[in-house]
């Protein structure tokens, strides 16, 4: 009997069946999933804010989240979603707009009067403070330096290793947005340096090394690549990052599972112990993903399923 062939799962949901359902609710108008979802999710805020995250994305072209807070003008979660959803939107439109053409900035103002109302509505929630925090790379020069660590200290106080929290404010201060690549890498290692053991902080700096990236190739213009941006994975510095963020976030957790709110991160990992070639990190990643797989980084550097077999073939990983 021939052997299967080996296919990546990128499920949009990263294999979290219950927003699975409730985002189906979603294209037929009714928001009780989402109420119901977010309800027995609690505060499990790395679980909340995974699904707030991609429930506001699937909220953004409708008016499911706008329906559940007129009909329950007094939910908390409903401020949280519709604030995320805010977000969203304008994001999407400065996706669609043309490159140097300014978003309408009084959706931008919108979102983050939306994130305040949000922060009154369920105070102890970190969500809406990683919104703000968010929505404010949208302002062309970014935000007041006092307002944006008034933001990141309300954040903190509520949830001071937050991932999402964190990989936010790195891209904020990244050259593609209002930063340099000294201070998003500055700021990475400062977060990786603090975290406690098993924390995923440390991947902030792959996060990094993506965005470094991404702003090289943006830079070129649809020039071919030069030798440098090739060499941007593979070598000794991005090897030993590879090795440090996995001693100090892998092999410090204390469980073996994989949430779906850790399915991205651990793919940026992934990607780039292959491509810095970690071959042993590689190998490990790989099999604790199985087939769950996220489409980003590995889309940056080529076809995401092309590469992950690959790699898999290359490491002699089963299917």
């Amino acid at each position: 009997m021939a052997r299967d062939r080996f296919v990546p799962d990128f499920d949009p949901d990263c294999g979290d069946a219950p927003l699975t359902a409730a985002r189906h609710d979603i294209v037929i108008g009714r928001w009780q999933g989402l109420r119901d979802l977010l309800y027995v999710t609690g505060p499990d805020w790395r679980a909340r804010g995974h699904r707030v995250r991609l429930l506001a994305h699937a909220c953004a072209s409708g008016s499911t989240a706008e329906s559940w807070l007129a009909a329950e003008p007094h939910n908390a979660d409903a401020h949280v979603l519709w604030a995320a959803t805010e977000t969203a939107r304008a994001f999407n439109l400065a996706t669609a707009a043309d490159r140097g053409v300014p978003i309408d900035q009084r959706r931008v103002d919108a979102a983050v009067l939306a994130c305040l109302r949000a922060t009154d509505a369920y105070p102890e929630d970190p969500t809406p403070w990683i919104s703000l925090i968010c929505v404010a790379r949208l302002y062309p020069s970014g935000v007041r330096r006092q307002e944006l660590a008034r933001w990141w200290d309300e954040l903190h106080r509520r949830e001071p290793y937050s991932m999402e929290g964190h990989l936010q404010v790195l891209h904020y201060y990244s050259a593609r947005w209002h930063g340099s690549h000294d201070l998003m890498y500055d700021f990475a290692r400062d977060a990786a340096g603090v975290a406690p053991p098993g924390s995923p902080l440390p991947v902030l700096v792959q996060h990094a090394r993506v965005e470094e990236f991404r702003h090289a190739v943006d830079a070129a213009q649809g020039r071919q690549a030069s030798v440098a941006l090739a060499r941007h994975w593979n070598n000794d510095g991005a090897a030993n990052d590879v090795r440090r963020t996995w001693q100090r976030w892998i092999m410090g957790r204390t469980d073996t599972g994989v949430a779906p709110g850790e399915l991205r991160d651990l793919g940026c990992l992934t990607h780039a112990a292959c491509l810095a070639g970690v071959q042993d990190v590689a190998a490990a990643l790989l099999g604790m993903l199985g087939r769950r797989a996220t489409r980003t980084p590995w889309s940056y550097t080529g076809d995401p399923e092309k590469q992950i077999v690959k790699w898999r073939k290359e490491l002699r990983l089963r299917g």
